[in-house]
């Protein structure tokens, strides 16, 4: 069923892959031009819920707005997880005072800072493997839907 303009879904317009309602197939809206009527200067349907997202502005004339890549993110990921490891490697060298460390009957002297480094990274492990846990139980959840899905049809 059709429907008319004013009982239109107004997130309808924000889904990938649809033309926006003011515009045909195959034609964007125009570039300097409102979006709908009385949309300009207000933000568009759905974003609200968005932080720090501010539908209103746009890039200084003449300006392009820069696309996120994945080799930017992975610069950007690369360049923090070196900052972190440095400012772990000087937590390190500071912390060099020895201390006893007992574990299971296990017993030795090792470096405070090690010590802390170890307990860390055995904490680490200790998430990655719930979240691992977590993400075959969804899996196979998704894949029994899937499967259930397939048998009705």
């Amino acid at each position: 069923m059709a429907q008319s303009g004013s009982e239109r879904d107004p997130l309808e317009q924000d889904r990938p892959g649809r033309p926006a309602p003011d515009s045909t197939p195959g034609h964007p809206p125009p570039a300097n031009g409102p979006r709908s009527a009385g949309s300009e200067g207000q933000p568009r349907p759905g974003t609200a819920a968005l932080p720090d997202y501010d539908a209103t502005s746009r890039p200084p004339a003449g300006e392009t707005r820069r696309p996120v890549t994945r080799a930017g993110m992975i610069w950007a990921a690369v360049a923090s997880a070196l900052v972190v490891l440095v400012l772990l490697i000087i937590f390190i060298l500071q912390n060099q005072v020895l201390v006893q460390v007992k574990f299971f009957g296990l017993e030795g002297v090792v470096a405070l800072g090690l010590a802390l480094f170890i307990a860390a990274v055995a904490g680490g492990v200790l998430v990655a493997m719930a979240g691992a846990a977590r993400i075959i139980q969804l899996r196979a959840a998704d894949h029994r839907r899937r499967v259930a899905e397939t048998r009705r049809r």
